[in-house]
C-alpha cells in the first residue's frame, strides 16, 4: 500500500533522534558505562509510561512483551555496544545498517510479504550510503565485533517484524511501556554484574539521561512502534538509515567535524534509498 506522508514523517522522527545518541553519550555521559546507559535509557522510560497507562500485560502478552523487549531493546543494545567497542565506529554502523535487508526476509517469512527486487536494491543503496557517511580508509575488522553487529541487526529486525505481527488490543502507549520496561529490566543484571558502579550524576549527566530516556526512548519508541504498525516493514526499516545521517550532521554542526564530499554523497544515497523503498511499496498496490 502507498505510505502516507504523515506516517513517514512521524516515523522518521524516531531514527533521526536516535542519531543524537552518540553526541549525547560522548559529551554528557562520558563517565558512564555502556550497559548502564542502555539500562538507564530504557527502564525509567518504560516505568514512566507504565505509570501513565497503569495497565499490565495479560495472558500471552507477558511472554510476548518479554520477547519483544529483549529483541528490540536489551539484546539489540547489548550487541550494539559490543560492536561499538570491538569495531571502529564506521565499521560498526555499516554492519548494523544491514538491518533493513534482514527485515525484508523476516517479513517474507513471518508476514507473507513479497520480496521485491526494488526493496532489496533500496536496502543495498542505503547500506552503501551509510558506508560513505562513516567508513574511513583505515577501518579494520574484528570477527567478534562483526558477529555482534550482525546479531544486533538481526535482533531488532526480528523484533520489528514481530511487533507488526503481534499487535495487542491496547493503546500504543501501553504496548510501548511493556516493551521498554521488559527490555530495561533484562538489562539490570547485566549492568549490575558486569559494569562499574553508576557514578553520582552531575547536572550535565542528568540532562543527557533525561534526553536519552524521555526523548530518545519514551517519545521515539512510541513513534517508531506506531510507524511499524502503519507502514510496510521494508519502508519503516529504510528510515533507520537516517540515524547515521543525523549523527554525522550533529558532529559537523556542534563538534566542528568536517563534512566531506563522500559523506554528502552518502546523504544523497540514504535519501535515495528511502525513496526507492516507497516506490517499491507503491508498486505493489
Amino acid at each position: 500500500m502507498k505510505p502516507r506522508s504523515s506516517d513517514l514523517l512521524l516515523t522518521a522522527v524516531a531514527p533521526a533522534i536516535w542519531g543524537s545518541t552518540y553526541i549525547i553519550t560522548t559529551e554528557f555521559l562520558s563517565g558512564f558505562s555502556p550497559m548502564s546507559v542502555a539500562m538507564l535509557r530504557a527502564l525509567p522510560a518504560g516505568l514512566l509510561l507504565l505509570g501513565i497507562v497503569r495497565q499490565l500485560p495479560a495472558g500471552i502478552w507477558w511472554l510476548r512483551s518479554l520477547v519483544l523487549g529483549a529483541l528490540n531493546i536489551s539484546i539489540f543494545l547489548s550487541m550494539l555496544f559490543v560492536a561499538a567497542y570491538r569495531l571502529p565506529g564506521g565499521v560498526a554502523a555499516t554492519v548494523l545498517a544491514i538491518q533493513p535487508l534482514i527485515v525484508i526476509f523476516f517479513a517474507s517469512v513471518l508476514l507473507a510479504s513479497s520480496v521485491r527486487p526494488l526493496s532489496i536494491l533500496a536496502a543495498v543503496v542505503g547500506i552503501s550510503g551509510v558506508g560513505l557517511l562513516v567508513l574511513t580508509p583505515n577501518a579494520t575488522l574484528d570477527v567478534v565485533g562483526v558477529a555482534a553487529g550482525l546479531a544486533g541487526a538481526a535482533s531488532m529486525a526480528l523484533g520489528n517484524v514481530l511487533t507488526r505481527k503481534w499487535q495487542p488490543s491496547v493503546s500504543l502507549l501501553t504496548s510501548t511501556a511493556w516493551q521498554l520496561t521488559a527490555g530495561g529490566l533484562l538489562l539490570v543484571p547485566v549492568a549490575l554484574l558486569f559494569e562499574p558502579a553508576i557514578p553520582l550524576p552531575t547536572t550535565a549527566n542528568l540532562f543527557g539521561l533525561l534526553w536519552l530516556g524521555l526523548i530518545g526512548a519514551a517519545f521515539t519508541y512510541v513513534l517508531w512502534f506506531r510507524g511499524i504498525a502503519r507502514l510496510e516493514s521494508a519502508v519503516a526499516s529504510s528510515l533507520l538509515f537516517l540515524s547515521p545521517v543525523t549523527a554525522v550532521l550533529l558532529g559537523w554542526v556542534f563538534l566542528n567535524q568536517t563534512l566531506t564530499v563522500p559523506q554528502i554523497a552518502g546523504v544523497v544515497f540514504v535519501i535515495g534509498s528511502i525513496w526507492l523503498s516507497q516506490r517499491a511499496s507503491r508498486s505493489s498496490t
